[in-house]
């Protein structure tokens, strides 16, 4: 199994359009960026996507332009699902799995598309391209949000997708004993946005899941290319 980080940037990106802070200023100067979060999963030369952000095309591209077999989205903010429709003529739109309401309220914008759709039970453990995955609700209000636990021969890959730090305890439990926790980390230690962690809340969940390597995605331009533990577009991991 092997994954790639698509994008590790919040909904802003980095450079920030229009911003002469520090983040942004290196990003200009180095040609490193953050495109918006989004994960993909290869398996035995299929390809699931996690979440299909705005900047997909460019994602896809930089990825060796993959078929993709299978989607998941986790909730409805648009840097999340909007970049769905760049599967318009380029190959048959994969099937699309989530939470029923997500399903539903993303689903109404791409109706010029044919494609499957299937809801998914949270904390309920389905098969899709040979792992085992189950989503798990996160707090990300107002947005229904969930988290993945994707499971293979041995490997457990958790992400928590947009949330704040306060999970209900049947939901931190997904987290425990990760390979590889992703973890949202918008915001440097001190700031607080109400629907997401900062760095130091991410940091102190990865530490109490036990994972053995984590990663925080979902960065704003606020935190520092070279920030301990922050995702980087194009990184990739083997297991």
């Amino acid at each position: 199994m092997k994954l790639r980080l698509l994008g590790t940037g919040d909904a802003i990106g980095t450079p920030k359009i229009r911003c002469a802070c520090p983040q942004c200023m290196e990003a200009y100067r180095t040609g490193e960026q953050r495109l918006r979060t989004s994960l993909l999963i290869e398996v035995d030369d299929r390809h699931l996507l996690i979440d299909t952000s705005p900047d997909l095309r460019q994602q896809l591209l930089c990825a060796g332009s993959p078929e993709i077999d299978a989607v998941i989205w986790t909730h409805g903010h648009y840097d999340h699902f909007m970049g769905f429709g760049e599967f318009y003529r380029v190959q048959k739109p994969p099937a699309v799995y989530g939470a029923a309401e997500v399903l539903e309220y993303c689903g109404q914008t791409f109706s010029f598309l044919p494609f499957e759709r299937h809801p998914v039970t949270p904390f309920k453990p389905f098969e899709l391209l040979g792992m085992t995955i189950t989503l798990f609700p996160v707090n990300h209000p107002p947005a229904y949000t969930t988290g993945l636990r994707i499971e293979h021969q041995g490997t457990v890959i958790c992400y928590t997708a947009d949330t704040r730090a306060d999970l209900d305890p049947a939901s931190r439990a997904m987290l425990q004993g990760a390979d590889l926790l992703l973890i949202d980390g918008i915001v440097p230690p001190g700031f607080h946005i109400h629907k997401h962690m900062n760095y130091e809340e991410a940091c102190q969940i990865a530490e109490e899941s036990g994972a053995k390597e984590f990663r925080c995605v979902h960065l704003s331009h606020r935190i520092p290319f070279d920030t301990p533990h922050a995702g980087h577009d194009g990184e990739m991991f083997s297991f």
